[in-house]
Formats: structure tokens, sequence, C-alpha cells
């Protein structure tokens, strides 16, 4: 039955076109159940013209956040659409964000789907950093993949370097190999537009990617490149959360969203 879920889940993404917007929850065949997706009732402070309307095709919308959103009104966002959430956890091999534990269960019992996110340091061997990762994230059957969030940190006070592709791609798989192994979850990747091209990511076989583009559409920011997650702004307005956020859009159905939640879920 996985395979199947996998199977159908690929040649729905694959399809060509926008998804037929709905509202019916679905239930998957195993796992418990999928609360109903909400419409997303956001606002954006600075659309970006050449995309703005489209993210509105996909009907499950979502965030990602750290403490710099501060205390967060879960039951109101999710109220409001917060179907999904990626929440910051750990940084490099010595940060933790400080908020992180209070949204965790904050979302998990405002029927948020939420995963926790790793932001990457290359000043550090990518085990050490799955390892930190690992200690400060619970195994949670329930979560959403973990992720690995990996671009180019040019205003670090401290990492600024710029390895090569190869060596990019190489950190990433151990870091990638170290949390499946872990959480029986293979990691969602996240990266930027100028990260993603410079070092050929595209390369990487299996990822479910989650792809930032605030100027563009996706098939002209990655063409040929199939995604899991788009976060489309960092200006989001969101009732429940203060100030901007970034905003995500998942790239399917409802009845997509609640094959690709069933077939993600530890065996």
């Amino acid at each position: 039955m996985t395979r199947l879920i996998l199977l159908t889940l690929c040649l729905a993404l694959t399809a060509c076109g926008g998804y037929r917007q709905t509202r019916v929850a679905v239930q998957p065949d195993a796992g418990g159940p999928v609360a109903a997706v909400r419409p997303a009732n956001f606002d954006d402070t600075d659309p970006h013209p050449d995309i703005e309307g489209i993210p509105r095709r996909y009907p499950v919308h979502g965030v990602d956040l750290s403490r710099f959103q501060g205390t967060v009104d879960w039951p109101m966002a999710r109220a409001n659409g917060v179907n999904f959430a990626f929440l910051k956890a750990t940084e490099g091999g010595d940060a933790v964000d400080p908020v992180f534990d209070a949204n965790w269960t904050g979302t998990a019992s405002a029927g948020v789907a939420r995963g926790a996110y790793h932001v990457f340091y290359h000043c550090r061997p990518a085990i050490e950093q799955a390892r930190w990762f690992i200690a400060h994230v619970p195994r949670d059957a329930s979560a959403l993949p973990p992720v690995l969030d990996i671009e180019w940190t040019p205003t670090s006070p401290t990492c600024r370097i710029r390895r090569d592709a190869a060596t990019i791609r190489s950190e990433a798989a151990i870091f990638v190999r170290a949390l499946t192994q872990h959480y029986g979850q293979r990691p969602v990747l996240y990266t930027t537009l100028d990260f993603y091209h410079d070092n050929d990511l595209g390369r990487v076989g299996g990822a479910d990617f989650w792809l930032r583009s605030v100027a563009a559409p996706m098939h002209e920011a990655y063409p040929g490149q199939l995604w899991s997650f788009w976060q489309y702004t960092s200006t989001g307005l969101v009732p429940g959360i203060t100030g901007p956020v970034d905003l995500n859009a998942f790239a399917g159905s409802v009845q997509d969203w609640a094959l690709w939640l069933a077939s993600r879920r530890p065996g």
C-alpha cells in the first residue's frame, strides 16, 4: 500500500497545470486522522507582482518561524489557515531556538502539522550538526519529516565560507542519512534560489524539496524541478502571529496533502 501511495503522489505532483481547490477533508488509510484543511486567511505586506495570486492556486498553506515571531497563538493561527508549520529547532552544533519547545507543544495542541528544521553551519562537520539536532528534537511519529535548511550565510558573524558544490552535496548527504536513520523519515531539503543553482542541488536524488522563490513562479525559478513546498514570501501576516512571517504552499491538492502525510510517516 505504501508503494501505491507513493506512486499516486508522484503522478499527482508531476501533472501539468494548477490543482483543483477544495476544502474536503481526506482521511488517509493509516496513521490516524488528518485535520480538515482550512483556507488561508493571510495577507502580505509586500507581494511581488510577478507571483501575486499564484500561491492562492494551492489550497494547503502554512508557515515557518523561529524566535523572531515571539509567542504564537497557535489555535488562532490554525483557525486562519495555518495547516502546517516548520519550526526552527537548531543551528550549527551549539545553538537551540529558545521558543522551539513551546512551539513544538503548541502546534501539536492546536492540530497544526509540524516539523523541525536545522540551519546548516558550513564551518562544522555535518555529523556533529545531525547529532545536535537529534539531541534536541523529539522522535515523534506524528510529526512532519525533519528539515535541513542549507543556504549561503554571507551575514554570519563567524562563518561565511563557500565550499565547492561536491563538498556541499556530500555534507548534506551525511546529515540526511543520520536523520533518516534516527527518525525513520527522510528529511525535507530547504534551500534558496542561488544556493540551489550554485550547488546543482537538482542532482540530489530522492529529496523532497522545499524551495524559496519570492519573485518568480516556481517553474521559472526552478525549471524542471519537482518540489513539495514553496516559500513564496517573507512578509506574510497571519492572525495569531506577531509581525511578518514566512508563508508557504504545499504543491498539491488536499487529497495530495493527505497522501503525502501518510506516505511519510515512519513505517
